[in-house]
């Protein structure tokens, strides 16, 4: 938290601020101290500035599939139902442990297999069930999203009197129906047998392919099947549906004992470093649910209020779920440093040649000269010169530090005034959140940012020139403090307490734990990330303006959501030699993930082939910054990583921007050698510099 250990290198400016600090990191240790150590955090409201509308004509229209009463509020961008509101609305999710597939005024449910090969995993959708009501006399309309939460999506088909609860880690599907409706349920594999129990509420349904699933009804229904269609008499009541995923009799009593108890939505209290669940229960009795792995290592151990059920699992793309009693979860994340500088500290002998490199990088700063517009590469410029004025202030060499806050006034200001013509910030409306200028009409401009498409990797290198703008300038971050947090609310706002024009956590999936980047674009295979370390920049980067305006509520949700960033990408993206998520086919052939999506795992870029392993590596290192090393604590999986990488890294002169990257990891093992490629590079990606290059590798004790 806060700015990290004192450094007898810095500036007399730097202690200065870092003592300006003291009251805020006191009085946020004060706050957790009196309200507990999972006490809900909310962000204070500040002066809501909006940037002036923009009028897009590529986006969706919401109203299509949400209700009247939710179109009136901002809504979702990168959930994981999102397939569900764009287009037809009938791809497919995964809502675990089951893909989700609405169409027809039907749904259908699919237990996943896996196409497994050494360049990608993926799920294979087959509707091993799929329900309607018997006699819909609109068989064509589609669905309607009656409501949301974190934790689930209840999705109505009017014309039939259904109403999925579609909960995540749910192992029932669990609907209801209204007004004496008779239900269908066919298969795509004959069914084999179909028996009940004596009351008429629990049928067993075997199919042909060897599953076996089991059909709870809150009261008597008679179904009666013909080859691959099941049909009921009129009805009224709730449903359950629940894979057996084992044979083993215990497990069939445990879905047996749980069948009556079921959550209809649930919701995500964020603590510092700390997550609650807590689901609104129906029916008597205890609450069974399914934990992916990344939950079971944050599961407090101090929460008696859950039991974890080890002989209850279902495979997933995620690693096994596993069985979970209890209807709220305690889930605490490590708590990780938020640091201005070096967490370490830097080798007093290298302060000299980081003070070289400085020099030369500071005379490439003019803004007149910038000719990028994309806000995305523009956004790196801004935070590749931050980078510059905090590498100065920790090695004292503040000559530099006027040159580059002016430069970070002229590129800023334009984005904040609304100036600077080429693209710019506007606000929608219809769907509530930032878009550019490019992306108004068209959906590719700024990278789909025009379409909700990565929105927390690009305001999070703005947010961070901006948090250092203001810790050397607090006159001027006070000027453009409403701008600021319009900006950082778009993609770390709380709700409508805090901020009633931007949605929940845009990206960020609190179920997931990890954020999507892939906006209002319907994908087969549902929403997607590729670069993890530029998620974690957005949330740290907020963390540190939260430091820069002494916001101590911003610090933590900052931190904290960079804190399950982090775990996630270790869980998910980060394969280790003995990973036991994946595939051993997968996992002997990658050691990172390229594009993580909800129902697969590619090794592939939006940019580059599979065969491009250094710039697999360099995506997920990017930017650079102190937080860096927390991500790659683990020294036997950075060499795997680099060891693997290196095999790739071009020997010509004219690709050396991701080499620095890789060099970058090597340091943490090898410095010396690392050391020496670096001062060899003559290029750098345009979100580094040599300087911040020399910086890290100096700082590796």
């Amino acid at each position: 938290m806060g700015a990290g250990a004192p450094n007898p290198l810095y500036s007399e400016y730097s202690i200065l601020n870092s003592l300006k600090m003291v009251p805020l990191l006191l009085f946020y240790a004060f706050s957790v101290l009196v309200q507990g150590y999972n006490a809900e955090l909310t962000l204070h409201p500040n002066t809501q500035f909006l940037f002036p509308e923009g009028k897009s004509l590529v986006l969706p229209e919401p109203s299509d599939y949400f209700s009247s009463q939710l179109v009136s509020t901002p809504l979702p961008t990168n959930s994981f139902f999102q397939n569900f509101v764009l287009k037809n609305g009938d791809q497919p999710e995964y809502i675990q442990p089951y893909l989700i597939r609405s169409a027809n005024s039907s749904i259908s449910i699919s237990y996943p297999s896996q196409n497994i090969t050494s360049d990608f995993i993926e799920q294979i959708f087959r509707p091993d069930l799929t329900i309607s009501a018997s006699k819909n006399p609109k068989p064509n309309q589609h669905h309607v999203i009656s409501s949301y939460s974190d934790l689930s999506v209840t999705l109505d088909l009017p014309s039939s009197n259904l109403r999925f609860f579609l909960v995540r880690g749910s192992p029932y599907l669990t609907f209801a129906v209204n007004g004496n409706t008779s239900i269908s349920i066919s298969t795509v594999d004959p069914i084999r047998k179909l028996s009940c129990d004596s009351s008429f509420t629990k049928y067993t349904i075997r199919l042909r392919n060897r599953q076996t699933w089991i059909l709870y009804a809150s009261a008597p229904i008679h179904l009666t099947d013909n080859v691959s269609t099941i049909k009921s008499g009129g009805f009224s009541g709730v449903i359950r549906i629940a894979l057996l995923a084992d044979s083993d009799s215990q497990f069939e009593k445990i879905l047996d004992k749980c069948s009556s108890t079921y959550p209809v939505s649930g919701s995500a209290i964020l603590g510092s470093f700390a997550l609650k669940y807590k689901w609104d229960v129906k029916g008597a009795g205890k609450l069974l649910m399914l934990a992916h792995p990344l939950h079971l290592r944050l599961l407090s151990k101090a929460d008696a209020s859950v039991t974890v059920l080890e002989d209850v699992k279902y495979s997933s793309m995620d690693g096994e779920l596993v069985g979970v009693i209890g209807d709220t979860w305690d889930l605490e994340a490590e708590s990780i440093p938020v640091s201005w500088h070096s967490i370490k500290g830097l080798n007093k002998k290298s302060i000299p040649e980081i003070i070289r490199a400085l020099g030369n990088d500071v005379k490439t700063l003019n803004a007149s000269n910038i000719s990028a517009t994309s806000s995305y590469f523009y956004g790196k410029l801004v935070a590749r010169a931050a980078r510059l004025a905090l590498i100065a202030e920790e090695v004292s060499y503040p000559k530099i530090t006027p040159v580059v806050v002016q430069f970070l006034k002229d590129m800023i200001e334009p984005w904040l005034n609304g100036t600077f013509g080429a693209n710019g910030f506007f606000y929608d409306k219809k769907w509530g959140g930032l878009v550019t200028k490019h992306g108004l009409n068209d959906t590719t401009g700024d990278f789909g940012f025009g379409i909700y498409n990565d929105h927390h990797f690009h305001l999070g290198y703005y947010i961070y020139g901006i948090s250092v703008l203001t810790r050397f300038d607090p006159a001027w971050g006070k000027q453009y403090k409403s701008q600021a947090y319009s900006l950082v609310e778009d993609y770390t706002n709380l709700g409508p307490k805090e901020n009633q024009h931007y949605t929940r956590l845009r990206c960020f999936d609190l179920w997931k734990l990890h954020s999507w980047a892939a906006g209002l674009t319907e994908f087969p295979f549902g929403r997607n990330q590729e670069s993890t370390s530029e998620a974690i920049n957005a949330y740290y980067s907020a963390a540190l303006m939260g430091s820069a305006y002494g916001d101590a509520d911003l610090v933590s949700v900052g931190s904290t959501l960079a804190a399950f960033e982090i775990q996630s990408a270790q869980t998910w993206w980060h394969v280790k030699g003995d990973n036991e998520i994946y595939a051993p086919r997968f996992v002997k052939n990658n050691k990172v993930v390229g594009i993580l999506w909800s129902r697969k795992r590619d090794s592939i870029l939006w940019f580059a082939p599979a065969e491009r392993k250094d710039i697999r590596l360099g995506i997920q290192v990017l930017p650079i910054l102190p937080i860096t090393e927390v991500v790659f604590s683990d020294v036997d999986y950075v060499k795997e990583l680099v060891k693997w990488a290196l095999t790739s890294v071009p020997k010509n002169r004219t690709e050396e921007g991701w080499k620095g990257f890789v060099y970058a990891l090597e340091a943490i093992y090898k410095q010396k050698q690392a050391l020496n490629k670096v001062r060899d590079l003559s290029s750098h990606d345009d979100g580094n510099s040599l300087s911040n290059l020399l910086w890290w590798i100096h700082s590796r004790k």
